[in-house]
């Protein structure tokens, strides 16, 4: 049998010998299947009532993203969801453009000046964290905080395909016991946020629990933040390694939408999701039972070729481009809109004000760690 063996920064070429040599892969080791094939990872994320994303989990103080939305099946699910969308609205999204612009606007002036930053730590990874920071009606002064535990708990998660992930508990009991106290403090005191907004929200009478209200707000933290700052990082770093794509993009902004579409799918900055067989099924030729736990790679499937023509390829224009970056069916990245939005402001802003960035050929791309997200944790760049 083989090893499995990945590398953080290039799984491409691992990916490609998995899908056509174990497309579906059992892992003595771990217990955990791996499934790499645009139709079987489709299906994986979308068909719930073979593939559950609640069992085997569960809420509690130590971990509140066990009763968040991404940790549910229906009729839970489904209550949660139609809560949620009503304050986490597209009129919302929309909304906060002009906010999104002014920070970003903001966080270049701090550099613009010495003609060279690093895109991680001074922009695409500032950005989000403001947004998100200012949508759940959070303190500046804690946005520090954010960042520190949504970094703390991407890193740690699942590094070796293992099912329970001990290293991420103690920033999620940091996250769950500050979540508790400000949950408190706005059903005292609401104001023009996004947990206020939850915290009134109603669907057939029903409101969110208070255990609702901290998963949601603990996911939104770090879903919102790591996506949107790989999304955009891996956009420079992809683009800088494609230059007449990059200089095709620069000349055009118009082109800007779809090629943040191409870079989620060619650079996925979600590569797995983690399911729990709920039946006894079958995945190409594969017997699963019930319980068994399995990876779905998002990356490999968004690089199939039965799905994308030459996937190896970086194209700004491409179309169709089905890729399953923001998951697939009811599970459905909620915070997809923003995730675009925020990635497309931040560059076109980065573009009309210092133009292409080059990134420093003697820097040391680290990954950031784990199975489930893809980025670098620094990118030193020069204009």
């Amino acid at each position: 049998m083989e090893k499995i063996t990945r590398d953080a920064l290039n799984p491409f070429p691992w990916y490609e010998m998995m899908r056509e040599k174990n497309p579906v892969f059992y892992d003595d080791k771990s217990g955990f299947w791996h499934v790499f094939r645009y139709p079987d990872v489709k299906r994986v994320l979308s068909d719930y009532s073979y593939f559950s994303s609640a069992e085997g989990r569960g809420g509690s103080e130590e971990n509140p993203i066990g009763a968040s939305l991404i940790s549910s099946d229906p009729p839970r699910h489904t209550k949660l969801r139609s809560l949620v969308s009503k304050a986490f609205t597209p009129k919302r999204v929309n909304e906060l453009a002009p906010r999104i612009r002014e920070i970003a606007e903001e966080l270049i002036s701090g550099f613009r000046e010495s003609g060279k930053f690093d895109l991680v730590n001074d922009y695409s990874g500032q950005l989000p964290v403001i947004v998100i920071a200012e949508l759940l009606g959070i303190p500046p002064e804690d946005r520090g905080k954010f960042k520190k535990w949504s970094d703390q708990l991407v890193s740690g998660a699942r590094d070796n395909f293992s099912d329970e992930g001990g290293e991420y508990s103690e920033p999620q009991i940091a996250m769950g016991m500050y979540f508790n106290e400000i949950i408190e403090q706005k059903r005292k005191e609401p104001g023009n946020d996004l947990i206020s907004s939850l915290i009134e929200a109603e669907v057939d009478g029903e409101k969110l629990s208070h255990f609702d209200l901290l998963g949601f707000s603990v996911l939104l933290l770090v879903a919102g933040n790591e996506t949107t700052t790989n999304l955009i990082t891996n956009a420079i770093l992809t683009l800088d390694r494609n230059p007449a794509d990059y200089g095709k993009v620069l000349e055009n902004p118009d082109l800007i939408p779809s090629a943040i579409e191409e870079v989620l799918r060619y650079r996925s900055p979600v590569q797995s999701m983690f399911r729990t067989c709920a039946k006894d099924t079958e995945i190409g030729g594969h017997k699963l039972k019930k319980g068994q736990p399995l990876i779905a790679w998002i990356g490999s499937a968004n690089h199939d070729p039965s799905e994308f023509n030459e996937p190896e390829t970086f194209d700004p224009e491409r179309s169709p481009n089905r890729h399953i970056a923001f998951g697939e069916g009811i599970h459905f990245c909620l915070g997809a809109p923003l995730a675009r939005l925020e990635a497309k402001i931040a560059l076109e802003v980065l573009f009309n004000s210092i133009g292409r960035l080059i990134i420093d050929k003697d820097a040391r791309l680290e990954p950031i760690g784990g199975i489930v997200v893809y980025g670098v944790k620094s990118l030193p760049v020069t204009f």
